[in-house]
């Protein structure tokens, strides 16, 4: 693993705390009797660096998707967006089945392949406007906005056959993947936690139903 990829898995400061850090920072330098040349070449190097730290704070070290830290602040915002302004709003969680089997099979790099290439199906899959997660292990969630119950599912199930049809090949094996999408479109619930258990119960039962299938 990369230095900054073991930085990135061990980076607990939150986002605002960076924010404050970096303006602080800089009001610090500005008042420093240097030349005004010098003051800005100074800034310029710590906001680099500072963008790169936040970068880090929300991303997932190995896919590259947003973080569940980062999804459980955008989920919140997004969550009393759509209850102000009474606006659609899905949150789907993807499971990659029996993904144990996959590492215990063929290792734990190949796990990590797979996990990487079904980010960048979920990558090409989705709207720019809908956000994608690594939540955790083989877990995946997806903020849909502006998207009602009716046809949030279709997305999901595109994303299905995409990956049921994909050929994962690592080091000349043919790897069969599917995955399991619960989804919930509940915004009537008293919270953005309770509207995730919904996608939550609702993967649990395409996983007991025989996996490889989107239900609601």
């Amino acid at each position: 693993m990369e230095n900054t990829d073991i930085m990135a898995a061990n980076f607990e400061i939150p986002s605002d705390v960076l924010d404050e850090i970096q303006n602080n920072i800089q009001n610090i330098i500005e008042s420093f009797d240097i030349p005004d040349a010098n003051k800005m070449d100074v800034i310029k190097k710590i906001n680099f660096m500072y963008t790169q730290t936040k970068h880090m704070s929300v991303t997932d070290p190995l896919t590259k998707l947003y973080n569940r830290r980062h999804f459980e602040t955008e989920f919140e915002k997004e969550f009393k967006r759509a209850k102000r302004y009474n606006s659609p709003l899905s949150v789907a969680i993807v499971d990659i089945d029996f993904f144990k089997k996959i590492n215990d099979t063929y290792g734990h790099s190949c796990g990590d392949y797979v996990l990487k290439e079904i980010a960048f199906l979920m990558m090409q899959n989705f709207r720019q406007t809908d956000t994608i997660f690594r939540y955790g292990g083989e877990e995946f969630v997806v903020i849909l906005t502006e998207t009602p119950e009716l046809t949030a599912s279709i997305p999901m199930e595109r994303l299905r056959k995409n990956i049921e049809n994909n050929s994962f090949k690592y080091n000349g094996n043919d790897i069969k993947v599917t995955i399991s999408i619960g989804i919930s479109s509940k915004t009537d619930c008293n919270n953005q936690i309770e509207m995730f258990d919904y996608a939550d119960k609702a993967l649990y039962n395409a996983k007991n139903e025989g996996r490889n299938r989107v239900r609601q």
